[in-house]
């Protein structure tokens, strides 16, 4: 699933055994900005406001370690399972993956998309215990915008 506009609204879908949520937002900067950003855990944190801290490379078959403002408490070690430069990063752990797309539109900017599935045969069981991702993804990407579009100014 992805979102189908660059609003940078969310879109959730549930079903018994997995929740999927995606954003896209169009963003006036090259890929390459965006790419960096993404990929650069030690300021992770600095640009955006969703993501308490990362540790770890962000490269292909690496674990980082990732605390997030939905539940600070929790470290969550995610692998880097897809790396394709300036168009596609994949990280996720035995629950689910997030993946991050990046596609040059026709007016040369980046359309940013995030997607993230969780999901299994126990969800059922702990689903509810699992916050809403909607204002988290829709905030990622605004900063993400923001902090990319600021770059590509100062360029």
């Amino acid at each position: 699933m992805s979102a189908t506009t660059s609003t940078g609204k969310a879109l959730t879908t549930k079903t018994t055994f997995s929740r999927e949520t995606a954003v896209s937002i169009e963003i006036q900067a090259d890929a390459s900005i965006v790419w960096s950003l993404l990929t650069n855990a030690a300021d992770f944190a600095r640009w955006n406001s969703t993501v308490v801290s990362i540790e770890g490379d962000i490269a292909l078959g690496q674990t980082i370690q990732l605390k997030s403002i939905l539940d600070p408490q929790r470290i969550f070690k995610l692998k880097v399972k897809e790396v394709e430069a300036n168009k596609k990063l994949v990280w996720g752990d035995a629950m689910g993956n997030r993946v991050y797309t990046l596609i040059k539109d026709d007016q040369g900017h980046t359309v940013f998309s995030m997607a993230e599935k969780i999901g299994g045969l126990m969800f059922p069981l702990f689903a509810r215990f699992i916050p809403p991702f909607d204002a988290s993804f829709e905030q990622f990407a605004a900063d993400l915008k923001k902090e990319a579009e600021s770059i590509m100014q100062a360029n």
